[in-house]
C-alpha cells in the first residue's frame, strides 16, 4: 500500500464511510518491504501484537545492520537478538541513541514510548551463569511494555534464597524461570505461585545435561501442572509468550 493509499483509508476511516475493523483488516494485509536478502514483516504487530525481532545469530554484520538501519527507518522501536560484539558496534555507530546489552547479546532502539501494559513479568533465574537468557527474556518484555522484575541467583541448592523473595514474587502476573543442571526450579516455582510460570531451560551443566536436554526435560516432565516449556536457552521466546498472555487478559 503506498503512502497516498494508506492516507486514503485513513481519510476514509475518519469520515466513517470506512469501520475501524475494516480498515485494520486492510492493514493486516499489507505487503512486506524486500530487501533481496531478507523480507521485513513490518506489519507484523497489526496481525500478533508483536513487531518482527532481528534474529542474529548466522547473519553477516551487513546483513544486521542493514535490517536494523530499515527497521529502525519504519519508525518503531527495534530489537535484535543474538548479535554479535562486530555487529553491535555497526549497529550503534549508525544509531548511536540504540542500546547494545552484550549479556542479553541484544541491540535495542526505543523510538516510541508504550504504555505500561497490565501486569508485571517476573523473571528468576537458577544461577549466575543463567543470565545471558534471563536477561534476553527481561529486555524483550520491557521493549514490548512490561515493567519487570528481576530475581536472580536463587537455584534450588539454596532453597532459602528462593524463599526469601516469595512476598515480591507473589505480585508478577506472569514468571518466567531460567535454569540449567537439572532444571528443577520451574517446579518449585509454581508450587509456590498463582501466576502462570513459563520454564526456560538452559544450556548450562556439565557432560551430562547433554547442552540443556536434561533440563528440558525435566522441565517437560515436571510435577507441578500447568506449565509452560520454551525451548533451550529461548529467553525471547519466553517473553513473547509472557506478552500474549497478558495480552490476552487484557482483551477479555
Amino acid at each position: 500500500m503506498s503512502p497516498e493509499a494508506l492516507r486514503e483509508l485513513l481519510v476514509q476511516i475518519r469520515d466513517g464511510t470506512v469501520t475501524p475493523e475494516a480498515g485494520l483488516a486492510r492493514l493486516s494485509d499489507l505487503p512486506y518491504e524486500d530487501a533481496d536478502f531478507a523480507k521485513l514483516d513490518h506489519h507484523r504487530p497489526l496481525r500478533t501484537g508483536m513487531p518482527e525481532v532481528i534474529y542474529g545469530a548466522g547473519k553477516t554484520d551487513r546483513q544486521v545492520i542493514e535490517i536494523f538501519d530499515r527497521m529502525a527507518r519504519h519508525g518503531g522501536n527495534v530489537l535484535a537478538t543474538r548479535v554479535a560484539e562486530s555487529a553491535a558496534a555497526g549497529v550503534v555507530a549508525a544509531h548511536p541513541m540504540a542500546v547494545h546489552d552484550p549479556v542479553s547479546r541484544t541491540i535495542r532502539l526505543r523510538q516510541l514510548e508504550q504504555p505500561a501494559l497490565l501486569g508485571t513479568v517476573a523473571v528468576l533465574c537458577a544461577g549466575t551463569s543463567d543470565l545471558p537468557v534471563a536477561e534476553e527474556a527481561r529486555v524483550t518484555a520491557e521493549l514490548f511494555g512490561h515493567s519487570v522484575a528481576r530475581f536472580y541467583d536463587v537455584g534450588v541448592a539454596g532453597l532459602h534464597r528462593l524463599l526469601a523473595q516469595l512476598p515480591a514474587l507473589g505480585a508478577a502476573r506472569v514468571v518466567i524461570v531460567c535454569a540449567g543442571m537439572e532444571g528443577a526450579l520451574p517446579s518449585v516455582v509454581a508450587g509456590l505461585v498463582s501466576a502462570p510460570v513459563i520454564a526456560v531451560p538452559t544450556s548450562i551443566g556439565y557432560g551430562a545435561s547433554f547442552g540443556g536436554i536434561a533440563a528440558l526435560l525435566g522441565m517437560l516432565n515436571s510435577c507441578s501442572p500447568g506449565i509452560g516449556v520454551v525451548n533451550i536457552d529461548n529467553g525471547f521466546g519466553a517473553a513473547c509468550l509472557a506478552h500474549s498472555i497478558l495480552n490476552a487478559r487484557v482483551r477479555k
